[in-house]
C-alpha cells in the first residue's frame, strides 16, 4: 500500500547561511528538486533559534487552514548543530524534538496519517570518521477490538546528513555532499523513498571526502515510522 500523493505537496526550508559557505548551492539544488517534484516550497534564510520554532508553527497553521487535499509535507533544516539541537543565526540553540512535535499526528490534523519528511543538514557532534578497510525470540502481539487509532509519531521520516555524534561536511562552493547527492537521486530516479535513500547512502559511502588534508567518510542516517510506501 502506498500513500496517496495526488494532493498538494508542501515544503518548508529553513537555512542558516551565515558562516555556512556553500549553503546557497544547497538552496538552489533544493529549489530545483521541489520544482521538479511539484512541491509548493517556502524558504527562509538565517532564522534565529526562536524563528525555527515560529516558522514551523506558522507552516502547521497554514496547512491546517487549507481546504484542499494535502498529501505530504517536507521540512528541510540546515544549520550548525550538535546532537539533537540546531544553532540559529543568533547562536542560540533549538531542540529538534520540539520542531518534530509541531507536525505530528496530534498537533497537525491535516497531516494526520500522512507522510512528514524531515531533512536535516547539520553536524551532530565532533567525531570525524576516517573510514575502515573493507538469535531471535518469539514475540506475541496482543490486539483488542476497539476504536481505530493511530500512534502520535507515525508517518514520519527523519533523514540526517550524518550519524549521531559526527560532523557533517559542506564544500565552500559546491554545497554539502548530503544535500547535493539527495537532490541528484530524488530527481534522477524513481521508486519508494526508502529505496532512494539507500542509493543516497551508497553514493555517499563511496564518495572520497578530504578535510584538512585527511580523507574522511560520511553517511546519512535514516529513521522511519512510515506505514506505507512513499513515492515522489
Amino acid at each position: 500500500e502506498a500513500y496517496d500523493m495526488s494532493g498538494a505537496r508542501l515544503a518548508l526550508v529553513l537555512c542558516v547561511t551565515k558562516a555556512r559557505e556553500g549553503s546557497e548551492a544547497d538552496l538552489d539544488a533544493l529549489e530545483r528538486m521541489f520544482r521538479l517534484l511539484r512541491f509548493e516550497s517556502t524558504m527562509k534564510r538565517n532564522p534565529t533559534a526562536q524563528q525555527f520554532q515560529e516558522e514551523l508553527e506558522k507552516f502547521q497553521e497554514a496547512i491546517d487552514a487549507r481546504e484542499d487535499f494535502v498529501s505530504c509535507a517536507f521540512v528541510v533544516l540546515m544549520a550548525h548543530g550538535l546532537e539533537g539541537r540546531l544553532k540559529g543565526e543568533d547562536e542560540q540553540m533549538v531542540e529538534l524534538e520540539n520542531l518534530f512535535k509541531v507536525l505530528n499526528n496530534k498537533n497537525c490534523l491535516i497531516l494526520r496519517g500522512k507522510p512528514k519528511v524531515y531533512i536535516i543538514q547539520a553536524c551532530r557532534g565532533e567525531q570525524r570518521d576516517p573510514g575502515e578497510t573493507i538469535g531471535e525470540e518469539d514475540i506475541v502481539m496482543i490486539t483488542k477490538d476497539g476504536p481505530q487509532t493511530i500512534p502520535t509519531y507515525t508517518d514520519a521520516l527523519h533523514i540526517y546528513s550524518t550519524m549521531e555524534g559526527h560532523i557533517a561536511y559542506r564544500h565552500d562552493k559546491e554545497g554539502s555532499c548530503f544535500i547535493q547527492t539527495l537532490v541528484d537521486v530524488f530527481t534522477e530516479k524513481q521508486g519508494p523513498i526508502l529505496e532512494l535513500l539507500t542509493e543516497v547512502t551508497r553514493r555517499m559511502a563511496e564518495a572520497e571526502l578530504v578535510q584538512e588534508g585527511r580523507p574522511r567518510k560520511v553517511n546519512p542516517e535514516v529513521q522511519s515510522t512510515l506505514r506505507k510506501q512513499l513515492y515522489l
